[in-house]
C-alpha cells in the first residue's frame, strides 16, 4: 500500500500552466459569447428556473467545457478561465448600463401579456406561455380574474409583472 506524502505532490503541474493563458482567454470569450447569444435569442424564462432550465444550464457547461479549456490541467488555467467568463459576465452588465444597444443586446424588451383583462394570446405564444400557466401565475399574485388586470408583462429579466385595474368601490 503507497502512503501519499506531500512531497509526492507535482507542485509544478498544479500552477504552471501547461497551455497558453491567453489561448484559455481567447477561448472562453469566444465560448462565453457563443453561449450567451445563444441563450439570450432562443430561451426566455418566467422569473423561476425550471428541471429544464437547469438541464439545459448542466448541459451547455458540459458540452462547453473542452471548447473552453482544452485539456488544461493547472490551477492557473482553471482560474484563467473561470476569470475569463465572470469578466464577461460583469462586462455585458456594465456596458447595458451604459449604452442603449447593449442594453437592448443584454434583456430583451417587456412583452405584454394582459392589457386591460385581454389576453395578448399572440405573444403569449411567441413566448410559449401557455392560458393555464398565466392564471396559475395571476392567481399566486391574487388576481381572481382577467377583468382585474390592467396589464401584465413578461418583463426583460423573466418575471412576470402584474398591474391590477383600479375599482372604483362607491
Amino acid at each position: 500500500m503507497k502512503t501519499l506524502l506531500l512531497a509526492d505532490i507535482d507542485w509544478e503541474k498544479m500552477f504552471v500552466p501547461s497551455n497558453s493563458i491567453l489561448e484559455i482567454i481567447i477561448r472562453g470569450t469566444i465560448t462565453y459569447w457563443a453561449i450567451f447569444l445563444a441563450i439570450r435569442f432562443f430561451r426566455r424564462g418566467t422569473g423561476q428556473l425550471s428541471i429544464s432550465d437547469l438541464l439545459l444550464v448542466i448541459l451547455i457547461a458540459d458540452a462547453a467545457q473542452n471548447s473552453m479549456a482544452g485539456e488544461y490541467h493547472s490551477i492557473t488555467e482553471g482560474i484563467a478561465l473561470v476569470g475569463t467568463l465572470l469578466f464577461w459576465d460583469f462586462a455585458i452588465d456594465w456596458l447595458g448600463y451604459r449604452s442603449v444597444f447593449f442594453a437592448k443586446l443584454a434583456q430583451p424588451d417587456t412583452v405584454v401579456l394582459v392589457k386591460d383583462g385581454i389576453m395578448q394570446r399572440k405573444n403569449m405564444k411567441t413566448q410559449l406561455i401557455s392560458e393555464d400557466e398565466l392564471m396559475q401565475f395571476l392567481r399566486l399574485n391574487g388576481v381572481e380574474s382577467l377583468e382585474d388586470v390592467k396589464q401584465c408583462n413578461l418583463e426583460g429579466g423573466g418575471n412576470i409583472s402584474v398591474i391590477k385595474q383600479k375599482r372604483d368601490d362607491s
